[in-house]
């Protein structure tokens, strides 16, 4: 099958061609490397990696632990996710039959409801029963959605609870499943009826953004890609963005804004730096965003610190409400990665999002926005996604073509987003030391 690829619009030489050539020439070192990370770390049950592709660094800009978007995935490599699926089951409950899935609570987002539709029937499909519980507070009954583009049906249900098991539906139909599978971030907080049930939960609530922050991911990605960099001996930095945290601060009230401008001034000369030593002329910036939550809520780019001294009421309103309403309560202040891909028209800002499954890659899709510009935050309204046939070319390099062949390309990005997957896994580790 062949498949649009969005246009690089830099010079097909430089730090990223040198770094596909590297992954092609030690491919094997890095599988190998992989595997063995995987045995002592397993893998999360899914995630879905963000990166930015810049022709001088390709890096990831966060990992999405809930992910949806699983309709935007090329249908044609279905049974990768079902075999991926298999093998993330088989190793959280060997003899499963049934799995329930607990969404998001937001019934009104048709896209969300078409990802949720394809998760469920890519379970189904891996040889499960599934049902889809839901803790929405006001559900008394069964909510049938039959009106989804797709033509599938969804059926929500009730999430019960009797002793330490959860379960839907009643008498002859109570359905008490193996497992449940989360694909909900949490960004409200853990739901008490999932607090200490006999069933495993996947990925575990600890990790939703009540919880969990960027920060803290970003920090064990950068213990990664040092690892990676010394195994393949490249600069860590070509893969991994900087980054430093206001753990305070209060947007509205401008209450740790001290903290803000000088870790800003800080990031953006330590860039500077870097560009210099790869001779590279772009101007440095940062992105600013919250530290928990996702659907591209709180996020800022910022290219001196009068960008954050300037900031007027509107702009402080946007940056201090997270999803669900959620009070923004620290940041974290990133490298910003350009994106020089472009879909079509060279107005078409693109960037590539990775799925992975157990440790997987199972496809992807580019977020494509002609509204947004190469060094802003893409994900926001106005985004459209182009789906691609990442499965393949992702795990399957060819090392008789040139570094920067459609497969060789799609190499690197799977590798680096396995990358940001080990972080994940590791902060999964980490919690549960500490839970």
């Amino acid at each position: 099958m062949t498949s649009t690829v969005p246009n690089l619009c830099t010079a097909p030489v430089g730090p990223v061609l040198k770094l596909e050539a590297k992954l092609l020439e030690r491919q094997a070192d890095i599988e190998t490397w992989f595997r063995r990370q995987w045995l002592e770390t397993p893998a999360p049950f899914y995630a879905s990696v963000d990166l930015r592709n810049a022709g001088f660094k390709l890096a990831p800009v966060d990992t999405n632990l809930f992910p949806a978007g699983f309709n935007n995935l090329n249908p044609d490599f279905d049974p990768l996710c079902i075999h991926a699926l298999q093998s993330a089951i088989e190793r959280i409950c060997p003899t499963a039959a049934g799995i329930l899935v607990v969404p998001e609570n937001h019934t009104r987002n048709r896209f969300y409801l078409e990802s949720l539709a394809a998760l469920v029937d890519l379970i189904a499909k891996a040889g499960f029963h599934v049902r889809i519980g839901s803790t929405m507070p006001d559900l008394e009954q069964d909510q049938i959605i039959d009106d989804l583009e797709s033509g599938r049906t969804l059926r929500l249900e009730p999430l019960r609870r009797s002793g330490d098991e959860v379960y839907v539906g009643e008498g002859e139909d109570r359905f008490s499943p193996c497992a449940v599978v989360l694909n909900n971030d949490l960004s409200g907080g853990r739901p008490a009826i999932l607090e200490a049930i006999r069933q495993p939960v996947t990925p575990p609530a600890i990790l939703g953004w009540s919880n969990r922050l960027k920060s803290d991911h970003f920090g064990l990605y950068q213990q990664v890609a040092a690892e990676f960099a010394e195994l393949i001996g490249i600069d860590s930095w070509l893969v991994d963005p900087l980054f430093r945290n206001c753990g305070k601060i209060n947007f509205m009230k401008r209450e740790g804004e001290e903290c803000l401008v000088s870790n800003v001034e800080m990031l953006l000369e330590d860039i500077t730096a870097k560009y210099s030593v790869y001779g590279i002329e772009e101007e440095p910036f940062v992105i600013v965003k919250a530290e928990a939550g996702t659907y591209g809520m709180g996020v800022m780019t910022v290219k001196s610190t009068d960008d954050v001294l300037s900031l007027n009421r509107n702009a402080r309103k946007k940056m201090a409400s997270a999803k669900d309403g959620r009070e923004v309560s620290g940041a974290i202040i990133q490298e910003g990665v350009y994106t020089f891909e472009t879909w079509n028209d060279p107005a078409d800002s693109a960037e590539p999002v990775i799925y992975m499954i157990d440790h997987y890659v199972v496809g992807g899709f580019y977020r494509v926005h002609d509204g947004r510009g190469r060094n802003e935050n893409l994900n926001a309204p106005g985004a459209r996604f182009q789906m691609l046939a990442f499965s393949e070319s992702c795990t399957r390099p060819d090392p008789s073509r040139d570094p920067d062949a459609q497969p060789n390309k799609f190499y690197a990005y799977g590798v680096v987003a396995r990358l940001a997957l080990l972080a994940a896994a590791r902060e999964i580790a980490r919690a549960h030391q500490g839970d």
